[in-house]
């Protein structure tokens, strides 16, 4: 019984809110089960859809595991000073994190990093069982159903987030990038009000 894991994640760039960062397991033989309802990569999908597709990914995981990075801990990240430690390393820590609790056989995983082998290498010194096989490319989310099923549940989870945080506040983020006039606008208005919520090294 080979089991396979896919990892993705979904708000790496925006200025509000948490990144959240998903990984998938099923048995191999299952893969044909998420081709056949129909997953592919979150960013080509409407929000209905993914969201009536993750319920259906969780019914045929065997196990899945989400983590929600916070603002506060992208932050300090990004703005630390080790060369041990950045956004793509943050995110290797925290694949890692996933990996070493489901235990898979093998990994496929969408690469944050341009260099793909130095990342690679990073997230295998951090694994603890060295038999894992580890597949990380760019477009993984496109390429292979198992990470796309990762997609669909990070970015559903993001936009659970975003939801509760315009509930909170009253007011749409809008695209939640800094470039965004109506993020640009909720910037202003709330920045002092939850400053919890906002990446402050993005701007």
């Amino acid at each position: 019984m080979v089991m396979i894991l896919g990892c993705d994640e979904a708000g790496r760039g925006p200025v509000i809110g948490s990144l959240m960062i998903a990984g998938v397991m099923v048995e191999e033989r299952k893969l044909e089960e998420l081709k056949k309802i129909g997953v592919k990569d979150s960013k080509l999908l409407k929000h209905p859809k993914r969201v009536a597709l993750s319920e259906q990914i969780k019914k045929i995981a065997d196990e899945y595991k989400i983590i929600v990075v916070s603002p506060k801990e992208i932050d300090e990240a990004v703005e630390s000073t080790s060369k041990q430690m950045n956004l793509n390393w943050l995110e290797a820590h925290k694949i890692a994190e996933i990996v070493n609790e489901l235990g898979p056989d093998k990994v496929y995983l969408d690469c944050p990093s341009p260099n793909i082998k130095k990342f690679t290498a990073y997230l295998r010194e951090l694994i603890h069982d060295d038999k894992i096989e580890i597949i990380a490319e760019h477009k993984a989310d496109v390429k292979y159903p198992i990470v796309s099923a990762a997609s669909i549940l990070a970015k559903v989870k993001r936009e659970e987030e975003v939801a509760a945080l315009e509930v909170m506040t009253g007011q749409s983020i809008g695209t939640g990038y800094a470039a965004n006039p109506i993020c640009q606008k909720f910037l202003k208005e709330n920045w002092d009000k939850y400053p919890e919520i906002f990446r402050k090294s993005w701007v």
